[in-house]
């Protein structure tokens, strides 16, 4: 059965929390763009580059995307660069104005803002596609601090990454939300012992609703309104 905040035992419990840690992509914004850039634009940008038809750029790339997965070298435009021969920043910038925010995640910026708690910004995304993203939507104003994972030095599938965090950053995991899209990042921030943790059924608008999921989900933000200050 789909777990969501909704069921019985499943209600968050605000007045538990002192401490929110948001994902960017797929969480506050819309995984589509990401999804297009590297599943269509890179490929796409690559077969023109060197004189491919796109299917066999697609052939090439997969497996030296699989390699990189879950590692810090997954999310740097730096290592994608130099592998792919072009400037990757450079492309994503040429099509950022398909960066869109996610169904009232400013809304809830908003009452998160208004009920004082802390409220930070940690994502695997490099420090350049957050500099793009930050130009298009502005995510700053929300945030007392926005960290990427090379910051940190790990990704955030590493339990590196956590204790790097708590060690900048003090929080108490028992007090503390989480919201990523990931499965496989919650699974690690389950392992460092976070109290609460969230996961969203649809990050990217263009793809289906997940039917199910490993960790309590809502569709949209407003699904978890209640007991945080009304704004609006």
């Amino acid at each position: 059965m789909q777990k969501t905040l909704t069921d019985e035992n499943k209600r968050l419990c605000w007045d538990a929390i002192d401490t929110v840690l948001l994902d960017m992509d797929g969480t506050l914004l819309d995984l589509s763009f990401d999804n297009q850039f590297w599943n269509q634009t890179v490929p796409q940008h690559f077969a023109k580059l060197n004189q491919l038809k796109p299917a066999d750029a697609e052939a090439h790339l997969a497996p030296i995307f699989a390699a990189e997965a879950g590692k810090l070298n997954w999310y740097c435009i730096d290592f994608w660069s130099d592998v792919l021969g072009f400037k990757v920043a450079e492309l994503k910038e040429a099509h950022a104005d398909k960066v869109r925010w996610r169904p009232h995640a400013e809304s809830f910026l908003r009452r998160l803002a208004d009920s004082q708690r802390e409220v930070l910004l940690i994502t695997n995304a490099h420090p350049e596609t957050l500099r793009i993203k930050q130009s298009r939507v502005n995510l700053a104003p929300w945030f007392k601090h926005m960290l990427t994972s090379h910051e940190l030095g790990s990704a955030k599938e590493s339990q590196a990454f956590w204790d790097a965090l708590n060690s900048a950053h003090p929080f108490d995991p028992e007090r503390t939300l989480f919201v990523d899209d990931s499965e496989h990042v919650l699974d690690a921030a389950n392992a460092y012992g976070i109290q609460f943790l969230l996961t969203l059924q649809q990050p990217d608008s263009t793809r289906p609703i997940r039917e199910q999921t490993r960790y309590p989900s809502v569709l949209h933000f407003n699904e978890i309104f209640e007991g945080l200050p009304g704004v609006d």
